[in-house]
């Protein structure tokens, strides 16, 4: 090799260093745009995992979904939560919703899922739920959506459902429930009150209430149900002539029952007159006078004696 060449090489080999050194800002922005679009699906997949709320849980009737309820303090949920989260990284390769629930930031699901135990799993197709039994791994999740084993598990009944008129009405109670908390630790943290202080307090309110709602439900069962002495103006009037009859009935029955009692003591008193005036005539002897019956007048006995001997002359004339 020659001087000249060895020249020539010496100077190419300076310009490509010069070039390589002036694009290197090139290189390492396609560098980091390479990074970029491979870690930009990692973390849309992590996306995936979705958060139900009070607010928008009407969209898990729709659809396919597999809801996890957690707690941040249960362990097992800390365990189970690296797995669910993986497992939420191929929902949107199967086609399925993954979503979770902090029980204690939205009571109301609680209540209307009836949340027993920590960590529940729910699995639900198009507004028809099903609670998950098997495994908790990645693997059995997987297979359970993929295999459609969730079809050999008997659904909960609509009675229980998440929207039946019998879960909205629990998730009411615990939200109510949860507020009343909300409300206890405010007065005994914030307000510095003790705890039968903040007792009195709900047991006074809901004293109160109680008396509230029951003057409340018999308003309205006047409004529904009016009194009928409301109803007609002539309602007194009525009444009263009711009244009045039944009493004038009471007394008809009175004078008839007198009546009857007054015929019955003067048949009484013939029956006893007559016997007497038979006993003095038989039993009395001659000459002697006869003594006063008791309990009988002069002028009855006159009028027995004449009596018995108008008969005994009407029995001489027929002799």
């Amino acid at each position: 090799m020659d001087v000249d060449t060895a020249c020539y090489l010496t100077g190419r080999i300076g310009k490509t260093m010069f070039s390589l050194q002036r694009k290197r800002p090139v290189w390492i922005c396609f560098l980091f745009l390479v990074i970029y679009l491979t870690s930009h699906p990692v973390s849309a997949k992590m996306d995936s995992l979705k958060e139900v709320t009070d607010v928008n849980w009407e969209e898990i009737l729709t659809g396919e979904w597999m809801i996890e309820f957690y707690a941040p303090w249960c362990p097992a949920c800390q365990q189970l939560q690296p797995v669910w989260t993986e497992f939420a990284s191929w929902g949107d390769d199967m086609g399925v919703n993954i979503a979770k629930v902090d029980v204690t930031e939205q009571p109301g699901l609680s209540g209307r899922f009836i949340i027993t135990s920590l960590p529940t799993i729910y699995h639900s197709k198009d507004g028809v739920f099903r609670r998950y039994q098997g495994a908790r791994t990645k693997d059995d999740f997987l297979s359970f959506i993929d295999e459609q084993k969730w079809k050999a598990i008997e659904p909960v009944s609509s009675w229980f459902g998440p929207s039946s008129c019998l879960m909205n009405s629990m998730s009411a109670l615990f939200k109510l429930s949860m507020f009343i908390r909300r409300c206890h630790n405010y007065m005994t943290e914030q307000l510095g009150i003790p705890n039968w202080g903040s007792y009195v307090i709900f047991g006074l309110v809901t004293l109160f209430s109680g008396l509230f709602l029951g003057l409340l439900l018999v308003f309205i069962a006047d409004f529904v149900f009016p009194s009928r002495r409301f109803s007609s103006p002539d309602y007194y009037q009525k009444k009263h002539m009711e009244q009045s009859r039944l009493i004038h009935d009471q007394e008809d029955e009175h004078e008839a029952d007198g009546e009857e009692d007054d015929d019955e003591e003067e048949e009484e008193e013939d029956g006893d007159q007559d016997e007497v005036w038979r006993r003095r005539r038989r039993g009395s002897p001659e000459g002697r006078p006869e003594p006063k019956a008791q309990g009988f007048s002069d002028e009855a006995l006159r009028k027995r004696a004449v009596g018995s001997h108008a008969e005994e002359e009407e029995e001489e004339e027929d002799t």
